[in-house]
């Protein structure tokens, strides 16, 4: 049976459903901060908006993990209706001529309330573009919030892309980079509203002491960091993508070898449908195993780089904080890597290890946007800058 890929009779109602849910975060907000100044309020929200990114980006990998990507296989709604409720008879036919196949009831939930997520957290990010707005004056900018705006509407072209090309490797693992763009995008922002409710503090780092509190050694080193764990995250979304991690499945040797049969053009062919080489054959095993071990191999490389970071900010007194989150997270990411190697790839390992790799992200965001915030609030708390001229 044929059927639209893109059906936006429902679009509405899928909006709506994504609206209702940001109401109760928002309402908590406004409740717990009645009374507060604005920028009280402008940072609980974007604190609580980081806080969902989070949970989404751990639900896409909870709904990537358990084969419900194609849940529902039209975008944005399912079978043309806003909840797997109205596709209930769809689905059900779906189910029966394939029993295994990747259409069944509890599937298309975890797809459609991972959409439903989706847009309450657009819906929040929305607001604080408008909180944003509104407080301008108060040094806030609108340049990040507009630019975050726009990028989780991209996000969401992804994820259409990502059903439509029917979880296309390389589109997924994409959808997956841009979900934690946004995130460092939002962390940016917190830190940014923090600095901003310490006017007193802000005041203290001078763009001159600023500087001279962040060695260029450490603005390196964080470069670096990022740069390597962001190449990281790539290789654990396309081992993930291509369902590569039980190519290996002892430590720290695979398949009984310290260099087994590989296929790297295969295994590294970015543009292929999952499970195909680029001419329509099936990827060989040798592929997957690649995949896997480039992913190990590296692995090392950021618990050596990340690590002795960790070490050396733990040991200068701004990043003593973010550096001890850095060592946390790292050993985290540590278990749940070898978790999913010995352990048979379970599910809430799977999880939390996407989860680690978002939290690492955040942390060296964190890290490299301290002393910008600390000079931007020194600019726009200063008596020379602020006033009206500034405003």
């Amino acid at each position: 049976m044929s059927m639209s890929l893109l059906d936006w009779t429902p679009v509405f109602k899928v909006m709506i459903n994504g609206l209702l849910l940001a109401i109760g975060p928002l309402a908590w907000v406004w409740v717990r901060q009645r009374g507060a100044n604005p920028l009280s309020r402008l940072h609980a929200l974007t604190l609580l908006t980081l806080f969902l990114t989070l949970d989404l980006i751990m639900f896409g990998a909870f709904t990537r993990l358990t084969d419900s990507g194609l849940g529902c296989p039209d975008w944005p709604g399912c079978y043309g209706s806003a909840s797997p409720i109205g596709a209930h008879a769809d689905i059900s036919a779906a189910q029966s001529a394939m029993p295994s196949g990747p259409v069944t009831l509890s599937k298309a939930w975890i797809e459609m309330i991972h959409r439903y997520l989706a847009t309450g957290v657009g819906v929040l990010i929305l607001v604080l573009c408008g909180l944003n707005w509104r407080t301008r004056d108060q040094g806030t900018t609108v340049a990040l919030p507009l630019f975050t705006l726009l990028w989780v509407c991209v996000q969401g072209a992804f994820g259409a892309l990502t059903v439509t090309m029917k979880l296309l490797p390389a589109i997924v693992t994409l959808h997956l980079l841009g979900g934690l763009t946004l995130l460092a995008l939002l962390t940016w922002q917190a830190v940014r509203s923090h600095a901003l409710l310490k006017p007193t503090q802000a005041a203290t780092h001078t763009p001159t002491h600023a500087s001279t509190d962040t060695p260029s050694w450490l603005r390196a080193a964080l470069v670096l960091g990022l740069c390597v764990l962001v190449l990281q995250i790539a290789l654990g979304g396309w081992v993930s993508t291509n369902y590569a991690v039980l190519a290996c499945q002892e430590v720290p040797t695979c398949q009984g070898s310290w260099w087994p049969p590989m296929n790297f053009a295969q295994g590294f062919t970015v543009w292929r449908e999952l499970g195909m080489n680029s001419d329509g054959t099936p990827i060989s095993f040798e592929a997957l195993t690649a995949i896997h071990m480039v992913h190990r191999l590296m692995a090392v490389v950021v618990l050596v780089v990340l690590g002795t970071l960790a070490f050396r900010m733990k040991r200068t007194q701004a990043w003593r904080t973010p550096g001890r989150w850095l060592n946390i997270l790292l050993l985290l990411q540590l278990v749940t890597g070898l978790s999913n190697v010995i352990l048979g790839w379970p599910l809430l390992a799977a999880v939390v290890h996407t989860g680690g790799a978002a939290g690492l992200l955040g942390v060296l965001t964190w890290a490299l946007a301290l002393p910008v915030a600390a000079q931007r609030t020194f600019l726009a708390t200063s008596p020379i800058t602020s006033g009206p001229h500034h405003a």
